[in-house]
């Protein structure tokens, strides 16, 4: 790889990584030197693009499917892995939906939904995980997580509930594994250019963010890297680390 070797050795999941900051998380990832499972739903080829990506940079990566949302889909993602890697240092916890709409007209499937990938599918990844992990007495999980689960927003009362969910789970799983060498943390993008912000109004959102601009997928996967680093982050667990552009100062 043209970057540098911090994760080399290191097998990396990242969930929902055929586009988006889940496809930058995996290409930086590649990028310091770990091997990367570049986890998709539906788009095999859109998965196989970021494989060819990676593998053409000179890293190490391969495909698999999986509904995040389904227990039995997560544990077979990870025995898979196992069997293919021997091992999972790893975890990023990406995948996510929005189906927006005010709570008054917000339809229970569309509420459920969110939940259940955003938030449960994040504990079902992350039990499926900790065996193998608490096993070799080290491991990284790195949740995304939202601005809005911290601050909310008017018409994501489902992503904003499932987002905060995951920084509560983030804190809580981090206390649990801290003791066997696991760290647990959450990246919280802001505005990021991706599929899913395209078709905002960009002048109101750009004059709550003090840097005056989007951030990028690249800026998530950066931080994201940061914390699977070794010595870097090794000291740091059930943290929330924001990126974006001072929207939300606490």
């Amino acid at each position: 790889m043209t970057s540098s070797s911090i994760l080399h050795g290191q097998t990396a999941i990242v969930t929902g990584a055929s586009r988006g900051i889940g496809k930058a998380i995996a290409l930086s990832l590649a990028n310091a030197g770990a091997e990367v499972v570049v986890n998709y739903a539906n788009s095999l080829e859109k998965a196989e693009e970021v494989v060819n990506k990676i593998k053409a940079s000179g890293g190490n990566a391969y495909a698999l499917k999986a509904d995040i949302a389904d227990e039995i889909s997560v544990n077979q993602l990870i025995n898979t892995v196992l069997e293919k890697s021997g091992k999972i240092d790893i975890l990023i916890n990406n995948a996510g939906i929005t189906k927006d709409g005010l709570l008054m007209r917000m339809k229970k499937e569309d509420w459920q939904s969110v939940i259940n990938l955003n938030l449960t599918g994040v504990f079902f990844c992350t039990k499926a995980v900790s065996r193998s992990m608490i096993k070799q007495k080290k491991g990284r999980i790195i949740n995304i997580t939202s601005v809005v689960g911290i601050m909310g927003n008017g018409g994501q009362s489902n992503y904003a509930s499932a987002k905060a969910g995951v920084i509560g789970l983030t804190k809580s799983t981090a206390k649990e594994f801290a003791s066997r060498g696991i760290t647990v943390n959450a990246v919280a993008p802001g505005f990021i250019q991706t599929d899913m912000t395209k078709e905002l109004d960009a002048t109101p959102i750009l004059k709550s963010i003090p840097l005056g601009c989007f951030g990028t997928p690249e800026h998530v996967a950066g931080t994201v890297c940061f914390l699977a680093g070794d010595p870097a982050a090794s000291y740091i667990t059930g943290q929330v680390l924001q990126v974006d552009g001072g929207m939300v100062m606490s």
